[in-house]
Formats: structure tokens, sequence, C-alpha cells
């Protein structure tokens, strides 16, 4: 069945893949682009000519979110699924990084994830069915040095994503987060550097300077079972595809290095905290439904 499908962060390396896969698929993509007219107009250029409808959304714009929306379902009629991929990263000792762009970051990450759920669940809500898709990453379940800043944002799509789950429930709308591992050659594509150089972390002294020791994890992860784009964009499209109510809270994709550990054990304290409200039935799944690779 087609499913009219708004994926956000559709100029970068996984929402390419993921637009064009879900079109091979037979469905209607909206790809987000916050330029598609000027600064992304090749990417955007590409995706059209696949068939793939873009509009230009900046998620870290009210404004642009709700025309954006608008727009997608003045051409569609409805919105079946959001895909909040659109996200940035900060690669550096997390002092080095200014306030400013701290808080770029997390209004792109989390409040950009809450934004564009916030934009489309109304229309949701009226059909009674949906699936809200959050990006999210296995560093946002343990922390590494030097990629601290993009793991707290990611801890906190973990946090938003889960009440979500809950609140949405009711209405028939299914919330998942994927876990991809961490890809090297897709951080460095949306990173920002740090606001101060002279701030490195540690003593800046090899091999104990921030950049020595992220080069040592890149280096692993390079060499790791990585989230390859294309194999992301096929889980997305079975998720899509699978039944309401049967799908997982999360998809952990690539190396886990423990993530799906944290997921048992959090989703176990978290069924015992909902028992000890005396809320357990509300909206809460009955079985264990997290996948990993």
């Amino acid at each position: 069945m087609q499913k009219n499908i708004l994926i956000t962060g559709g100029g970068g390396r996984f929402g390419r893949a993921a637009a064009s896969a879900l079109a091979e698929s037979g469905h209607r993509v909206f790809a987000s682009m916050r330029e598609p007219t000027g600064r992304d107009r090749e990417r955007a250029n590409a995706l059209w000519a696949q068939g793939i409808d873009v509009v230009a959304i900046d998620v870290t714009d009210d404004a642009s979110v709700e025309r954006g929306v608008r727009h997608v379902l003045g051409k569609a009629g409805r919105i079946d699924v959001l895909v909040n991929n659109a996200n940035v990263t900060a690669i550096g000792a997390c002092d080095a990084f200014s306030a400013a762009q701290a808080r770029h970051l997390f209004e792109t990450n989390v409040v950009g994830t809450f934004r564009c759920s916030r934009a489309v669940f109304p229309a949701m809500q009226r059909a009674r069915d949906g699936l809200i898709v959050n990006m999210g990453s296995v560093l946002g379940r343990i922390s590494l040095p030097f990629i601290g800043l993009f793991g707290a944002s990611k801890f906190a799509v973990e946090g938003l994503s889960d009440a979500l789950r809950y609140e949405a429930a009711p209405f028939g709308i299914d919330v998942v987060l994927m876990q991809p591992s961490v890809d090297p050659v897709a951080m460095y594509e949306c990173a920002q550097p740090p606001a101060d150089g002279a701030r490195g972390g540690l003593d800046g002294s090899a091999p104990h300077s921030a950049d020595a020791i992220f080069d040592q994890i890149m280096d692993r992860f390079k060499g790791c079972d990585g989230p390859d784009p294309a194999d992301l964009a096929m889980r997305l499209v079975g998720l899509i595809d699978a039944i309401k109510g049967s799908r997982p809270e999360r998809i952990v994709i690539g190396a886990s290095y423990g993530a799906d550990e944290i997921n048992l054990l959090a989703r176990g304290v978290q069924a015992k905290v909902w028992a000890e409200l005396g809320v357990e039935g509300f909206a809460s799944p009955p079985i264990d439904r997290t996948q990993t690779p």
C-alpha cells in the first residue's frame, strides 16, 4: 500500500538513500531540505529526477516547518509517515564549542524532532493512524569523548521518543527510534567545527590530543560493522511496511557497543516505574519488541 512519507534532512547521506529506497518501493516521498533551490539545488535536482518531491523545510524554524507540512498535506492529502532525520554533528571537545553552537545543535537534533512531530501530529491524530520514526544513535546510549554534544542530543531524542510513543499510541500512531552505529562519513558530512580552536580538552599533546583520540575512535568505527546507508534505508522500508502495533520500539543497526543491552535494561526499569504508578496498561507494549542487528 502506497504511503505518503515526509523525511527531513533529505539532502544528507542517509536521507538521500532512504528517499530513493522508499520511492522505489512505491511510496510517495517528500524529502525536505533547507534550500532546495539554493545551496541544496544539486541534491534536490537528483531527487526530483527520481520522481521524489522536494520541499523546503528548516527544522529550526516554526514557520518553515508548519509551511512545509501544509505544503505536503495540500499535495498529498495526508502524511502517513514522518522520518525525523535532520541532524548536525559536533566533532571536538565539548568546551571548545560556543553556547550558540550547542544551542544550534540541540535546536536541530532535538527541538527539530519535536517541532516536526508536533506539526504532523494533528493530521495523524484525526486519521487515527501514522508512524513517526526518529533518528537516534547508539551514541544516545553510550558516551564517547569528543562527540559529546552530538551524543547528548541523541540522549534527549531517546527520552522524547519514549514519551511520545506512550502519548501517541492511543491515537493509533506508532513511534519508533532507529539507533544506527557511528558512520564516520556521515558525521563529517554534517559536522560543525568548534568555535574555539584553542581549547582542545586534555593537555593537547600527542597521543593525548583531542584530534589523536578522535581519529583513533573513528578508525575503530571504520573497521567495524557500521551502518551502511542502503541497509539503513531498507530497514526503514521494512519498518514502514510492517503492520501497525507490531513495530519495534527501537532498531539497532550496525555494531551496538552495548546499546542493545542498555535498551533491554531501560525497558525493564521503565515497565517497573509504570507498574508502580499504576498506569502500566496505558499504551504500554506487552512484550519486548526491541530489534538488534
